[in-house]
């Protein structure tokens, strides 16, 4: 017990930055708390701060092993918590990350009902179109949409993506529309920009049922896909985006779907966490309500409106 009391306030200390303010959080003296840190760092055989007698920070060694030591404390508050009178209850932080677009319209909406079931959990999302190091940057989950890369993470698979070829009626009658993707080099089509993470172009299904990628070109092209879609809606050209973002356009007829017969399998949208045996309470609750949402036909119908 002693040793655990010393763990937590050696977290108390790091996140506090003085051992004033951790003592005062504790209710005890300061003198308690240097003597708690003075224990564990004779034990571990480490310096763990640098301590001035103004500031104090954290070592090499102590950064590293304040990771550890939140991810134990959190492991065990989740165990605590799951055995207790009051049944299965997450603690701590949860640290997400999602695509930017998607992560607008289909994960940041959903924090809060989440949070509203387990209020002892605080949420920190990023949303980012590039493809993080979850174990580098310190995060729990992320959700990527498309082919997996990784194989060193666990994902758990949550719905299913299709993608679409999509362009407004003003473009089709201006320009005609294409009957085969071939016919694509002939048009304007909005694709993403070469330093983005589409790099294999547009994918079909060929007549003998194998996937080919086609790279169209076009006089505009972005990193960011909600400006494509923003080009698309305005009639300047052809676009290949997810079901999920043009749905409801397609829906009301602002957008019309080319190439159907030439669709590719959709791929999927994903829960990804680090190569862990055991994930955090929080975690596991996390994925079970994603899962549960984006695997309702009700919840993608009521977002596309």
């Amino acid at each position: 017990m002693a040793r655990l009391k010393q763990l937590e306030t050696f977290v108390t200390v790091a996140q506090r930055g003085s051992l004033t303010a951790a003592a005062t959080l504790e209710g005890v003296a300061p003198a308690v708390i240097g003597r708690r840190i003075d224990a564990l760092e004779e034990h571990l055989g480490v310096k763990l701060f640098v301590r001035t007698t103004r500031r104090i920070a954290l070592t090499h060694e102590g950064s590293a092993f304040l990771e550890d030591c939140q991810r134990i404390l959190a492991d065990l508050a989740d165990a605590e918590a799951s055995v207790s009178a009051g049944g299965v209850k997450a603690v701590g932080h949860l640290r997400l990350t999602a695509p930017a677009g998607f992560g607008r319209r289909h994960v940041a909406p959903l924090v809060p009902a989440f949070r509203a079931r387990h209020p002892e959990v605080s949420v920190s999302l990023n949303l980012a179109d590039r493809v993080i190091d979850l174990a580098s940057e310190g995060l729990d989950c992320a959700v990527r949409v498309g082919d997996l890369v990784d194989s060193s993470l666990v994902s758990v698979r949550l719905a299913d993506n299709r993608r679409l070829c999509v362009a407004t009626p003003s473009y089709l009658a201006r320009r005609g529309t294409p009957r085969h993707p071939q016919d694509l080099t002939q048009h304007d089509c909005l694709a993403l920009s070469s330093d983005a993470s589409q790099t294999r172009g547009w994918a079909f299904r060929a007549a003998d049922g194998e996937l080919v990628h086609i790279k169209p070109a076009g006089p505009l092209d972005c990193s960011d896909g909600q400006v494509l879609h923003d080009w698309c809606l305005a009639g300047m050209g052809i676009a290949w985006r997810s079901t999920w973002e043009v749905e409801a356009d397609v829906a009301t007829g602002r957008l019309v779907v080319l190439l159907d017969d030439y669709a590719a399998p959709p791929n999927g949208i994903y829960a990804v966490v680090p190569q862990r045996k055991h994930l955090p309470l929080r975690v596991r609750l996390w994925i079970d309500f994603l899962r549960a949402h984006y695997q309702s036909p009700e919840y993608w119908a009521r977002s596309s409106r």
